[in-house]
């Protein structure tokens, strides 16, 4: 690791805990929570948080085969409409500067969640895309990460 950014700026990691929890208090499902964040993670090259999230969507009881086939979920049948509307929200948002956040996916999003929910669902997006600057930018080790109820 480059930084020890968690011990020595725990401000910044408060903050970055903060949107977490605003994001836990919405009424999006965890599981669709953790795959839009595998999915930033995969798209960002963040290999840390792509373990971390693979490992946190198991304990959650995400089935297997949609922790790996969330990369080419456009193809997969495994996953509902409003799951496919938050991938797709998270990719525009996510690969931003190569494209735009069209109206129609705009609408598709709106159709499916809530206003609170497409904000919360932004939030999220704008969390882990920060949270992977951190972990790729200073380099937490790749593998390191324990589930908070994993025992190694």
């Amino acid at each position: 690791m480059r930084i020890d950014y968690r011990s020595v700026f725990p401000a910044a990691i408060q903050a970055m805990a903060g949107l977490e929890q605003a994001v836990r208090s919405s009424s999006l499902e965890p599981e669709l929570l953790e795959l839009v964040k595998l999915r930033a993670s995969q798209l960002n090259g963040c290999g840390y948080c792509v373990d971390m999230h693979t490992k946190d969507a198991s304990a959650i009881g995400v089935d297997p085969q949609r922790l790996h086939l969330v990369v080419a979920w456009r193809e997969a049948p495994c996953y509902s409409e409003r799951e496919r509307a938050a991938l797709a929200w998270c990719e525009a948002l996510t690969l931003l500067p190569g494209s735009d956040v069209p109206d129609e996916l705009y609408d598709e999003v709106r159709s499916r969640f809530s206003d609170e929910e497409v904000v919360a669902l932004t939030l999220s997006v704008v969390a882990i895309n920060g949270w992977n600057r951190f972990a790729v930018g200073l380099r937490s080790p790749v593998g390191s990460y324990e589930h908070p109820g994993e025992r190694r």
